[in-house]
């Protein structure tokens, strides 16, 4: 049987070699947690206030982090004059001080995107 490539791709090989034995509750729960999304309520929140920090308050008030993706920040902004503003004058400033600051994010860009619903 020739060579696959590609077993190793996305856990299939592990889990093909997986043996009948239990595995510990803490990494079935964190396991779990992961595959569920259930930690970025809390990851959202601590982004939203790091935001906020940088952007300053009347900024923070009319914009919302969406999502931190591979290392780019999504933004949701309430309107175009604003994102006009953030993408040609504020952009690279608040991307450094973000960097500065919360090193640990490892936030390589930021992405503005309208977004007029705010929840």
């Amino acid at each position: 049987m020739p060579h696959d490539p590609y077993h190793n791709l996305r856990g299939f090989a592990a889990a093909a070699e997986k043996t009948a034995e239990p595995q510990h509750v803490r990494k079935v729960l964190s396991e779990l947690i992961a595959l569920k999304g259930l930690a970025r309520v809390h990851g959202t929140e601590q982004l939203q206030q790091a935001w906020r920090s940088v952007a300053g308050e009347e900024i923070g008030r009319k914009s919302r982090v969406l999502e931190l993706t591979r290392g780019v920040l999504n933004v949701g902004v309430g309107n175009s004059g604003l994102l006009n503003e953030l993408v040609g004058f504020h952009k690279q400033t608040l991307l450094e001080q973000l960097q500065q600051q919360f090193a640990h994010l490892k936030i390589q860009d930021i992405k503005f995107r309208l977004k007029t619903e705010r929840k």
